[in-house]
């Protein structure tokens, strides 16, 4: 299990626990590269106005100023001031019209860095955490079937991790929209956030909400709720949708669109997603498809990967830059997985071989098997001193290292496998070790 940090929302991990994200980081970026996603790396700061005018987040929002000088008197909430970015799609929106000249539409692109939010930290939630997203953006346009591609890239992506079942929960807010507006509700925004908060708050105080903060009726409440206890695996939600007897051009568009990702889903990705019409997404500017996913049996951690369509949070003048994407929270994902112990490294350290010393003369030759060994990709390290053998391989022991490589004064070799014993003869230049140990692997837990 991870240990605590002594900096309450700021984790750190050791070697071993750091093994398990970075497979988890490889594995992303070996499926998101697969299907033509391209890497790019945004500035930390953004502009606090670039970071504001989409969402009321401005509380979790950390300024950025110098310690003596101007910056450290300007308020917090000077639109010109920095802050550190709080995710990585509006930095990425931002990129996008600078550099709209020099980019290739449809731009796919994928972004793996560090994010900072100012919220309380609690399981699964850090003020500094990393972020995976995958994002592809048109130019003036972006044909719907972007919004499919990603619900099954995910879905490939995530089942490539040893984090058990999943689901990614799909919506549509102009289904949702077009429904409240059917209803005869106006504050479809307002609606939306207090669906969002189902999860935390459960139905009875949801309903509450719209009645008494939105000025929806018991039925128009009790429908609004109806909608949101929907969920299928296929497309069977849009019958049960127009079951309840509302009707609405915008409704229709997003049951439509709603059940093009499903429908495919349930081919391609079978059990993997599913529509589920009480996920909003809280932040402003989602327009359409929406994602979620949980755990199976660790919903209590909310939303491990989400996202959305979006038609205007990238514009310059006239040109609108539209876009679907997804973001996973890796650091949520690492902290589950090493709290439960469901995925470990085989071992903590990526040396495989201990090249022991046999005097202090023998340093030289021993970085010369070394070299051997590197220039064929094994990890190797080489003793620091001439103890005696058996402290040299209590070293390696300590480490993790499985294999210790012995030279005789007549210059033949033999390698050791500390975990059963057996010491064979070997050539540096071409004994390598078993494939499994070449490198640390990331495996289930016990």
């Amino acid at each position: 299990m991870a240990r605590k940090a002594s900096l309450s929302g700021f984790p750190e991990w050791l070697p071993n626990e750091r093994l398990v994200e970075l497979h988890i980081l490889d594995t992303l970026r070996r499926t998101f590269e697969l299907h033509g996603f391209g890497n790019i790396e945004t500035r930390a700061v953004e502009t606090v106005g670039q970071l504001l005018r989409k969402g009321e987040i401005d509380k979790e929002v950390y300024g950025l100023s110098r310690l003596q000088g101007e910056d450290a008197e300007r308020p917090g909430a000077d639109p010109h001031g920095l802050a550190l970015h709080f995710d990585l799609t509006v930095p990425f929106a931002r990129y996008v019209v600078e550099n709209a000249g020099h980019l290739a539409f449809p731009f796919r692109r994928y972004q793996i860095q560090k994010v900072w939010r100012g919220e309380r930290p609690q399981d699964g939630r850090f003020r500094e955490f990393t972020q995976a997203d995958i994002d592809v953006v048109g130019d003036g346009e972006l044909p719907f079937r972007y919004d499919v591609e990603l619900a099954l890239v995910i879905a490939e992506a995530l089942a490539a991790l040893p984090i058990g079942d999943f689901k990614v929960r799909v919506n549509n807010r102009k289904l949702a929209e077009g429904f409240y507006l059917g209803l005869g509700l106006q504050d479809t925004a307002g609606v939306l956030r207090s669906i969002d908060k189902l999860d935390k708050i459960g139905p009875a105080k949801v309903a509450a909400l719209l009645r008494d903060e939105l000025g929806a009726t018991e039925d128009q409440a009790a429908a609004a709720l109806a909608l949101a206890a929907i969920r299928t695996e296929d497309t069977s939600f849009v019958e049960r949708v127009r079951s309840l007897g509302v009707s609405h051009p915008l409704l229709e568009q997003g049951l439509d669109e709603l059940a093009q990702v499903v429908a495919a889903a349930a081919e391609r990705a079978p059990g993997r997603v599913v529509a589920d019409l009480s996920i909003a997404r809280g932040l402003d500017y989602y327009t359409g498809t929406v994602y979620e996913t949980v755990l199976v049996g660790h919903e209590q951690l909310g939303s491990i990967c989400s996202g959305g369509r979006y038609e205007s949070l990238a514009t310059k003048g006239n040109r609108t830059f539209p876009g679907v994407g997804l973001s996973i929270g890796v650091s949520r994902l690492v902290s589950r997985l090493l709290a439960e112990g469901t995925a470990v490294a085989t071992r903590d350290v990526p040396t495989a071989v201990l090249v022991t010393l046999a005097d202090d003369r023998s340093w030289s030759a021993a970085q010369d098997v070394a070299g051997l060994l590197r220039g064929r990709g094994i990890a190797v390290e080489v003793a620091a001193k001439a103890e005696k053998f058996g402290k040299q391989i209590k070293y390696a022991d300590r480490r993790g290292i499985p294999f210790v490589w012995f030279t005789a004064p007549d210059g033949s070799h033999e390698v050791k496998d500390i975990r059963s014993g057996e010491q064979v003869s070997a050539d540096p230049a071409s004994w390598a070790p078993p494939a499994e140990d070449l490198v640390p692997r990331v495996v289930a837990g016990s």
